[in-house]
């Protein structure tokens, strides 16, 4: 249901990720730092109270507040389409919304790289980081938002001390460096070609340079995309449909674009091997779904690893990766509903304040009217005072309800704010 201007605002979160789109049309709505702020302004004008931008390789998404989720899914439709060349129509069949409850979880998930292609990826948290600073930079990030985004970085926090789940990428990536060695000896004299510009592919890059990788080669379906990632590593980029030629001086091919075909192909690789005069490859796809073709894997001279064989060869096997999955989500659990009670016991406090004011305006109306009267008529007349106009609202609430269900969860909220007995005919609203 479509909110409205008296609706209360909630937590929401619009976008397109790993699992509800393509690479092609997430690199097609990525927005560049320097695009962010005129694109959060826009939407805090067309519905958002307040907006935190979130552009990666993985997901382009808003998180934030409003009143109309509806209408601010049509807003990031809107945007991000004319932002990336994308048919509005087109790109709403790929959004996801989030809204209340569930938002927050996504938000503390996406922190936690719980919401990840790759379970753990360090990078995510500091990604999310550099938005909220943007963000907040830009003006889009008032008190609600602000409470959740610190809640979520809290959430992280603790599930990459408590458990081993930001362990597993580390240890892939470390493992893969350990075999490119295998495979090359010193890695000062190679040359590494990257294809695509996803998280671990850059992860992989940076630590193959810290191990003495010579040079990166960049490409990726958006020219603009391999030119920063290329920056950002001190490589070059290549256009993306040289890629077969690129082949031939690529000593280690990482792959991590996740295009949903194979980008790398065995007859591609066979001829590489040849043009190389049979001087190896070792080539590592990232890539989910696969970037190289597994038959590549019988060519002579091409060593092909993918996520699972590095992370058997990294990890006890999946059942220590579920474990602390599983462990991640209880802590994420325990922050979500520690945040949202906190919330709520803030967001009582005013109706608390106005209450307490109401009862002292009571209680000094009956004192001027009380004099002469002793202390049990004036009590008297305090408590008649009191519950005059709930005892009102609550028989025109009961007629409005109309059915009775209702009115026992009316009756047993009261009862519980005030620690009543339970009703002696012992009734209740699973009875009626």
């Amino acid at each position: 249901m479509a909110g409205g201007a008296s609706a209360p605002a909630q937590y929401v979160v619009v976008g397109a990720n790993h699992r509800s789109s393509s690479v092609t049309l997430r690199d097609a709505i990525f927005v560049e730092d320097g695009a962010a702020p005129a694109l959060l302004r826009a939407l805090m004008g067309a519905g958002f109270e307040e907006a935190l931008l979130l552009s990666t390789c993985d997901r382009v998404e808003i998180q934030g507040r409003t009143r109309d989720p509806e209408t601010a899914r049509a807003a990031v439709a809107r945007a991000l389409g004319a932002h990336g060349g994308v048919e509005p129509q087109s790109l709403a069949a790929s959004l996801y919304l989030e809204t209340g409850a569930a938002a927050l979880k996504h938000m503390f998930a996406v922190a936690a790289s719980l919401d990840s292609a790759v379970l753990g990826e360090p990078q995510v948290l500091g990604q999310v980081k550099a938005a909220h600073r943007l963000a907040r930079d830009a003006g889009t990030v008032a008190s609600a938002l602000e409470a959740a985004i610190q809640a979520a970085f809290g959430a992280a926090k603790r599930v990459r001390s408590e458990t081993a789940i930001a362990q597993g990428p580390v240890s892939i990536v470390a493992s893969a460096v350990e075999l490119a060695r295998e495979v090359h000896g010193d890695l000062a004299p190679l040359a590494a070609l990257l294809i695509g510009t996803g998280d671990m592919g850059q992860l992989m890059a940076e630590e193959l340079q810290r191990a003495g990788l010579g040079q990166v080669l960049v490409a990726a379906p958006k020219l603009a995309r391999a030119a920063e990632l290329a920056r950002q590593l001190g490589g070059h980029f290549a256009d993306f449909e040289t890629l077969a030629a690129r082949l031939t001086d690529a000593d280690i091919v990482i792959a991590c674009a996740g295009s949903g075909r194979y980008l790398v192909t065995q007859e591609m690789m066979e001829q590489a091997l040849k043009r190389r005069r049979r001087r190896p490859v070792y080539l590592i796809d990232l890539g989910v779904p696969s970037d190289v073709e597994p038959g590549v894997n019988r060519v002579d001279d091409a060593y092909l690893y993918d996520l699972a064989d590095l992370e058997r060869s990294a990890l006890a096997g999946q059942a220590g990766r579920a474990q602390a999955s599983d462990a991640a989500w209880r802590i994420l659990d325990e922050e979500l509903a520690s945040f949202q009670r906190h919330r709520a016991e803030r967001e009582a406090v005013p109706a608390l304040v106005a209450l307490r004011r109401h009862f002292e305006s009571q209680r000094e109306q009956v004192l001027a009217q009380a004099a002469g009267l002793d202390a049990a008529e004036a009590t008297r007349l305090l408590v008649n005072r009191l519950l005059h106009e709930p005892s009102e609202a609550l028989r025109a609430l009961a007629a409005e309800l109309g059915d009775r269900r209702a009115r026992a969860e009316a009756e047993a909220l009261l009862r519980r704010l005030f620690r009543l007995p339970p009703d002696p005919s012992g009734s209740s609203p699973d009875k009626e």
